[in-house]
């Protein structure tokens, strides 16, 4: 009898393990269903350059149909509950999903309301709307102090705030306003980014640009009024123009449940990526708790290892755990501006050695945007 396969989150990691799953398992062995809340897959990455007028808003997403196997079914409905002692996932719809096997895609969600003021005080780029806003504010700007930084860990593509600080000192530039522009950078801990090697190269960058920095620095407030944000540290930065990554959390019916924390990260072995010890249960990309990079490329590379090991749990077959996991392997483009870019490719063994910018990386990462539609998440890559 066939096996119920039910994949929760249509992004990239869920798409992917979707698709290999359909091409590797055969109806007779399993029916795979990706449960969405929308219709439509955001390439997020596109995100960063709509600010900045590089990215018409518009054409970020595509029909989530379009990117799956014909055997794949589709539910758009979103999640409301997840049983995991009788196997089952119930809908906003009432509607209730047995499975055998259960893959956890969900992602991350942004939310401007944890901190007071947030939503009215400050901007960022990681919705589609909001980044058009903010596109809207940059044309407007003509000078002044922006503050860009971190609104909370952890948070999705840890690069993308920094591609961010150098896309937009390279923007000031060309407007020919950089001169009556500051630009401060704010981070949580003791150095601009929590990978030693990473953050040695982005701090010698932010000082050839004049790009201050203000470290230690947990946002707690922001003050609209008086344009003021504040740390829980008592650093008050006084902005023209707040650009803050929004604190993310889980999805909504994670959150507080038996197999995740209070924000919704759910617990996940680090390697062969089952959650909370269940023999059945897989999690991947910015749904697990693991201290690695919520970033697609996580998933990326996580998705072939889950759908390795349910094929071979369907076969009853042995898997063997040294040559079928994940290695914490993650890579990110890191655009530097100026038509250049370097790159960020690390695993749990290895830190970052990121090479000096080039022209060369930075058009990878404009193929990449290009072909990501027609490869990746088909998983034909």
């Amino acid at each position: 009898m066939a096996k119920n396969i039910l994949i929760l989150g249509g992004g990239t990691g869920g798409s992917i393990v979707a698709n290999i799953l359909a091409r590797s398992l055969s109806p007779q062995e399993a029916t795979i269903t990706v449960i969405t809340a929308s219709p439509q897959h955001i390439y997020q990455p596109y995100q960063l350059y709509i600010p900045f007028g590089y990215q018409d808003p518009r054409k970020i997403a595509r029909s989530e149909r379009s990117l799956l196997h014909r055997r794949v079914a589709l539910v758009v409905d979103p999640v409301e509950a997840l049983d995991i002692k009788n196997q089952t996932v119930v809908c906003r719809s009432h509607k209730s999903y047995p499975y055998d096997y259960l893959v956890i895609a969900t992602g991350s969600t942004v939310d401007e309301q944890q901190i007071p003021g947030f939503k009215e005080g400050a901007d960022h780029f990681y919705t589609p709307e909001a980044a058009f806003v903010l596109y809207e504010k940059l044309q407007n700007f003509n000078g002044g102090t922006i503050v860009v930084g971190i609104g909370g860990l952890p948070y999705k593509c840890p690069v993308a705030p920094i591609e961010f600080t150098f896309m937009l000192e390279e923007f000031l530039t060309k407007k020919a306003i950089r001169q009556q522009s500051e630009i401060i950078y704010t981070f949580p801990l003791n150095d601009v980014f929590n990978i030693k090697t990473a953050a040695d190269y982005i701090k010698a960058d932010f000082d050839k640009r004049n790009i201050k920095t203000e470290l230690f620095f947990n946002l707690s407030e922001i003050h609209p009024e008086k344009k003021i944000a504040e740390s829980i540290e008592g650093t008050e930065l006084s902005y023209d123009l707040l650009v803050m990554t929004p604190p993310h959390k889980g999805a909504p019916f994670l959150r507080g449940h038996e197999i995740a924390d209070a924000d919704g990260w759910v617990q996940t072995d680090r390697h062969s990526l089952k959650v909370a010890q269940l023999e059945n249960v897989w999690s991947l990309g910015d749904t697990t708790n693991l201290p690695i990079s919520k970033a697609g490329s996580t998933a990326h590379f996580q998705a072939p290892v889950i759908a390795k090991q349910i094929c071979a749990a369907i076969r009853k077959e042995t898997v063997d755990p040294e040559k079928v996991k994940y290695n914490g392997h993650v890579a990110c483009f890191i655009e530097s501006g100026y038509g250049k870019a370097t790159m960020l490719d690390f695993d749990y063994e290895h830190p970052p050695q990121p090479p000096p910018p080039t022209e060369f990386i930075h058009f990878q990462k404009l193929a990449l945007n290009k072909f990501y539609w027609y490869l990746i998440p088909k998983a034909l890559i």
